[in-house]
């Protein structure tokens, strides 16, 4: 067998300190979830005011809409923590929801008018005034059903002894952070080769309801279920493709992963660039402003990618600026569809997967990538999108097409070892059973979460949404007749109280127009 260089560094490597520290590796999960009636039809009440502001409550906030909640983890070296902690906050969120329940799916419920999904208000501040009017900005850009979809954010950093350990492995004598960074974006530029492989196993979009569509005619070769189902007999994730969450009128923007300064650069261009297209919506400046500016992206946050760098941000930083200052500090992997699966929608197993993953992304040599790579990447990826249960599907790798399967299996063989140092790390096979299982869903395409969706579409000829409302039912009942976990509900609700006292402590210092706030902070963008 070809000794490989992630043999030889994995060989390296479990004779140091680096095994040990693999129990070090910080996590946080982001969850959005929308807020349904009953019915199944989006809610159109304000944010539960029992579960405190969005703006300062620093676990349970809105994304683009009131109705779309999004639930945040502390940091921690835990998993099952980490999934008590999602527990608890959408428990607690529950209680103060009246009879609304959680959308268990990423693509959203039926919606009759886009104009049913309300911009998330933040309050009075200039900061939350900011926050709504970028949200104005997108539903102007890009229209608002696009911004109903729901997904999960996984967060995930090597601790400082793990860097020690690999800077150490391959003598490297430079700073650390810059060393640090650069494997971060060796990791970022594995992931987008690879892809396609989290969409095959883990794409749980292959329907949508037709209401999604809004009257617009798609080419994709859908098939319909129901009274208003549209699915991708083959298909994995569309919230990843055209239809989802992505934006044509960036793909002009050529942002690079090759180096810190490239990436940084590329984002800040886009930011300072002027674009035909939103010239004609008014700005901050006008009377009744439409959007933050009028250049590619508003703000950095609006660039769509499936993983990022990043680090935390000091007051009235930007993302760039802060990765200027400081390098990468942690990723931020965006590619997870919700997991209807899971009562908080993301499983244990799929964690697990994910860390060997990013370790084996990390591990692994790493080439530059040009754009033609990165655009061949994607490609990959819409195919799977579209067609990736589909076993005469082939992908381009390298100059040559190879079938999922043959790929798919490559890459298990090598996250088998890598597996074996997070057991070793753990002292238990949990992470070597996690790959084995899901490698035989290579082989077995209707075990992946989109086949599982879609057999259940073509067995009992129903709709998407009916799979959704029951879930969402059973795990509203099991959320609220189960115990607290991590949290107490006396901290919760103290959170709840100190976040509406934070939320004024931001308004009363306030001492700008809005205008004059917006034009500060672009100026020092």
């Amino acid at each position: 067998m070809k000794h490989t260089n992630l043999d030889s560094k994995l060989e390296t490597l479990a004779n140091t300190a680096l095994v040990s520290s693999l129990t070090g590796i910080q996590r946080g999960i982001e969850r959005e979830a929308l807020r349904i009636q009953p019915s199944g039809k989006i809610a159109k009440t304000p944010h539960p005011a029992g579960v405190g502001h969005p703006l300062t409550h620093n676990s349970i906030t809105t994304d683009f809409s009131e109705s779309l909640l999004e639930f945040i983890t502390p940091v921690s070296t835990s998993a099952e923590q980490t999934l008590s902690q999602l527990r608890d906050l959408q428990k607690y969120t529950l209680t103060n929801m009246g009879d609304e329940m959680l959308w268990p799916m990423s693509m959203p419920c039926f919606i009759e008018d886009q104009d049913d999904i309300v911009l998330a208000q933040f309050g009075k501040s200039n900061i939350g005034k900011m926050k709504t009017l970028y949200r104005e900005g997108l539903k102007n850009r890009y229209g608002s059903m696009m911004q109903a979809i729901a997904g999960v954010h996984f967060n995930m950093s090597f601790p400082s002894d793990f860097w020690d350990a690999l800077q150490s492995s391959e003598q490297d004598t430079g700073s650390v952070q810059d060393f640090i960074s650069n494997k971060y974006l060796g990791l970022i530029r594995n992931f987008k080769r690879e892809l396609w492989l989290i969409s095959y196993l883990f794409g749980a979009s292959p329907a949508l309801c037709r209401s999604f569509l809004q009257g617009k005619q798609s080419n994709l070769p859908f098939q319909e279920s129901g009274k208003g189902t549209l699915y991708l007999d083959k298909g994995t994730a569309l919230r990843l493709g055209d239809l989802g969450y992505t934006n044509s009128a960036q793909s002009s923007l050529k942002v690079m992963y090759n180096s810190l300064s490239e990436y940084v650069k590329g984002l800040q261009t886009a930011i300072r660039c002027r674009s035909d297209l939103y010239e004609n919506i008014d700005d901050y400046r006008a009377d009744v402003p439409k959007q933050l500016n009028k250049n590619i992206l508003q703000i950095e946050n609006e660039f769509y990618s499936p993983i990022r760098p990043k680090r935390n941000a000091n007051s009235q930083e930007t993302p760039t600026q802060a990765l200027a200052r400081g390098g990468i500090e942690y990723i931020e992997i965006r590619a997870l569809d919700v997991n209807p699966f899971s009562d908080t929608g993301i499983s244990l197993e799929q964690i697990r997967f994910l860390d060997v993953f990013l370790t084996y992304c990390l591990l692994k040599d790493s080439p530059e990538m040009d754009w033609d790579e990165q655009q061949v990447s994607d490609r990959n990826l819409q195919s799977v999108i579209c067609t990736g249960r589909d076993t005469e599907t082939h992908l381009q790798q390298g100059d040559t097409q190879v079938s999922i399967a043959a790929w798919a299996e490559s890459i298990f063989r090598d996250l088998t070892k890598v597996a074996k140092l997070f057991d070793d790390a753990h002292g238990d096979q949990t992470y070597s059973d996690t790959i084995a299982s899901l490698a035989t869903w290579v082989d077995n395409p209707d075990e992946t979460f989109s086949g599982q969706l879609v057999s259940v579409l073509k067995e009992q000829s129903t709709d998407s949404a009916e799979q959704a409302l029951k879930l969402a039912s059973q795990y509203k009942q099991s959320h609220l007749q189960s115990d607290y976990q991590f949290y107490s509900e006396s901290e919760l609700d103290a959170k709840t109280a100190q976040s509406f006292t934070d939320e004024k402590t931001v308004c009363d210092a306030d001492e700008l127009t809005l205008t004059a706030f917006l034009q500060d902070y672009f100026e020092k963008a």
